[in-house]
């Protein structure tokens, strides 16, 4: 299935700072074993931990902090697809297998020689929401007599960004550097992107997150902009306060051209209007010479009528034998 190289790179570096991570356990991830891991350990699984098979997983990014005495995972899969794939526990069981293998070989297990707890998360950012089931059991048909034992359970941990942010529940103040990337990704207009990009400024505001703003600054200005507007030209900015200024600027040269289209639209709508409403009076004059006075029920009716109608009533009056036919024969004509 097809993704957006450009738009997945700079949206998986954004996760490649530690803050994103943190605010993505904090503000998504409501369970008890969180009280008990140490956020500040956070680290990536460098590249010479994992074998090529998880290397070559450019979407994927592992993550590991202190959970009491030992190391838990995060396994991050960033995706892309515009469908939902049905069988991604399928998909993250394998990943997360993989991921064993090469801490068995690095010989990275639990004080009493276990394998340390993975926490896969998928976080999706397709239109549709996603329907697929998130526990691998659940696709594996149920057999009695004993073999439904051996089906293999495992799950993961979805984060469908749309549903979140259409949740009824999610907080409209942005103070989650991932909810505010979320309410990005799922912003409607122009002045929302820039309301929400105007607090990430606020939330990045120190020396300390240089780096994640420019992660920020990249990834909104060179891939989310052009995905949202296709075709779009930008001048070479790389410093994060440029980037808000350039928005802010091109936000409102689109609010301009959005206001100075609606008023052509008006124009236009306001001419027609005003042709029509000459037809109809010119009309109305001759249905009076050559029928007399007219029922009240003719003004209305001519109101109502499109322009192809009042062309074709204009055509016939001065034929038509009575009012009810000029209009039948209109009706038919139409």
């Amino acid at each position: 299935m097809p993704t957006e190289p450009h738009h997945d790179h700079s949206y998986k570096d954004l996760f490649s700072h530690s803050e994103m991570i943190r605010d993505l356990l904090l503000g998504f991830v409501h369970e008890d074993w969180l009280a008990q891991a140490d956020l500040d350990s956070l680290e990536t699984v460098k590249g010479s931990f994992i074998t090529d098979d998880l290397r070559e997983r450019e979407d994927d990014i592992i993550w590991r902090l202190r959970w009491g005495d030992d190391w838990l995972y995060v396994y991050l899969l960033i995706e892309f697809q515009s469908r939902v794939d049905r069988f991604m526990a399928v998909r993250i069981a394998n990943y997360v297998t993989l991921l064993y293998q090469d801490l068995i070989a690095q010989g990275r297990l639990t004080a009493d020689g276990r394998l340390p707890p993975v926490l896969p998360i998928v976080l999706y950012n397709g239109d549709a929401r996603w329907t697929a089931s998130v526990e691998l059991a659940e696709l594996i048909a149920p057999v009695p007599g004993g073999l439904d034992a051996y089906r293999s359970y495992s799950r993961y941990l979805l984060l469908d960004e749309g549903a979140v942010v259409d949740d009824p529940s999610f907080p409209v103040e942005v103070r989650n550097l991932v909810a505010a990337l979320f309410r990005l990704e799922h912003a409607r207009d122009e002045a929302t992107w820039l309301s929400v990009y105007q607090r990430l400024v606020e939330l990045l505001d120190t020396e300390a997150l240089g780096s994640l703003k420019r992660a920020f600054g990249r990834w909104i200005y060179r891939s989310f902009i052009r995905k949202k507007r296709s075709g779009i030209r930008l001048p070479a900015v790389d410093d994060y306060q440029e980037v808000h200024t350039v928005l802010e600027e091109r936000v409102e040269q689109w609010n301009r051209e959005l206001i100075e289209k609606g008023r052509l639209q008006g124009r236009q709508e306001g001419l027609l209007e005003g042709r029509l409403e000459g037809e109809t009076r010119l009309l109305m004059r001759q249905m009076v010479r050559r029928f007399g006075s007219l029922p009240n029920w003719v003004e209305p009716r001519l109101a109502q009528a499109s322009e192809v109608e009042l062309d074709a009533l204009a055509d016939r009056v001065l034929d038509a034998d009575s009012l009810d036919a000029l209009f039948a024969d209109s009706a038919k004509g139409h």
